[in-house]
């Protein structure tokens, strides 16, 4: 990652976009506006975020690479962008929409404006639009293919510009795992003053910065390794625990990691996953997923915990979802033993949280790492570790009856 060296005592005046630029719908709605970041075009899967803050944490979510992400509120870029929060190497997201971008960076942890990094990373984006009309569209019409024009993809004609973006593919049968992962391992090690676990084997499928540090916090040895590995790679690193991260894309495109994960499960490791690692959890029990209409993003969304029905406040960010019976333990059909759903959605009983009751493995539909917060679900880090530590507790002990 570059290295800014903006002073941050003088946070920089964010640019007033001036130049056309236009949002197209699959459907042949469109929205005129103004450019902002990059020009040129660009197309992705339009979705909504519901979050007032956390707009760098949303950008640099690796999970949204591929969809044209539109922020529903309406003032984006009062705080500037900082190297401290990123979350990822870069911006992910395909494009950008806002309403009314920041005329001035005003945050005394700024190092740049947004509009600045949009530019540098090449991020299409348009603001001035209605984008209250825009979610409303996307709320009765579900995600859809979409694009950004300004600058000289302006002189295509309307007519162009649409048949392009319904050139593009859709996201459902993507697998974007390996565009976002980490090229190659990299260990981070137990954090200081926290006390050691073991080593955790993690599948970078689109991770964030904040779970490999919450992981190290949580006494782990972290080894993040690419989406491609396989199973006996894996098993050369004798982890203690096993995280599939979230990512990007339809689960149902990801067999390989799901055989993974199969094959982990069988030898006995601790697993825990989020969001995408959820979804690919509720594959490898035998369970099918599907896409939402428009799925949950942002970081207001309510979840029940089952288990101690308390109600979480939660960041979400996915278009698939796990198909389960919300009530009652059932039979994994793929012979991992009996599961339960452990959390759901308060909104529309969107299944947000499995428990395996015969293995050690469970996960999350949300993210209880967000950085820009909520931290209700935070405790998750620390179910883990005691989950590790009463397997591990096991284990030591069928090994001294046998000797």
């Amino acid at each position: 990652m570059t290295t800014h060296t903006t002073d941050v005592t003088a946070p920089p005046a964010s640019a007033v976009p001036t130049g056309a630029a236009v949002l197209v719908l699959e459907d042949g709605t469109r929205f005129a506006g103004r450019a902002y970041g990059a020009t040129g075009q660009t197309f992705g899967e339009i979705v909504f975020s519901t979050g007032m803050t956390g707009y760098q944490e949303t950008l640099t979510d690796p999970s949204y690479a591929g969809q044209i992400v539109l922020m529903t509120a309406p003032h984006i870029g009062n705080t500037g962008m900082n190297d401290t929060d990123m979350e990822s190497r870069k911006i992910w997201v395909a494009g950008f929409i806002v309403r009314d971008p920041a005329r001035r960076v005003s945050n005394f942890r700024a190092q740049r404006s947004l509009d600045e990094d949009l530019v540098n990373d090449g991020i299409v984006g348009i603001s001035g639009i209605d984008t209250r009309a825009v979610t409303r569209r996307i709320r009765s019409a579900g995600a859809m293919r979409s694009g950004v024009f300004s600058g000289a993809a302006l002189e295509l004609s309307d007519e162009e510009q649409l048949t392009l973006v319904l050139e593009q593919a859709s996201m459902s049968g993507k697998n974007l795992s390996t565009t976002v992962t980490t090229p190659e391992r990299y260990d981070v090690a137990v954090a200081a003053g926290a006390t050691r676990i073991g080593t955790i084997a993690v599948l970078d499928l689109g991770i964030k910065r904040a779970t490999v540090n919450y992981l190290a916090e949580h006494g782990f040895d972290v080894v993040v390794l690419p989406a491609t590995t396989t199973a006996d790679e894996v098993r050369a690193i004798a982890p203690d625990a096993l995280f599939f991260s979230n990512g990007p894309g339809d689960p149902a495109a990801s067999d390989t990691q799901v055989a993974l994960l199969q094959e982990m499960l069988r030898d006995g490791v601790p697993y825990f996953g989020i969001c995408f690692g959820n979804q690919l959890l509720g594959r490898a029990l035998g369970l099918n997923t599907y896409k939402l209409p428009f799925g949950h993003r942002g970081i207001n969304q309510p979840v029940l915990d089952k288990r101690t029905g308390r109600v979480e406040i939660t960041a979400q960010n996915h278009g698939f979802a796990v198909e389960a019976p919300i009530e009652g333990e059932f039979e994994s059909p793929a012979g991992f033993g009996r599961v339960q759903v452990s959390h759901y959605s308060l909104n529309d009983q969107v299944v947000e949280g499995l428990e395996c009751l015969d293995i050690p493995a469970f996960s999350v539909q949300y993210h209880p790492e967000a950085a820009a917060g909520p931290h209700d679900a935070f405790y998750l880090f620390e179910r883990f570790a005691e989950t590790v530590r009463a397997h591990q507790q096991r284990t030591n002990a069928g090994t001294e009856e046998t000797n």
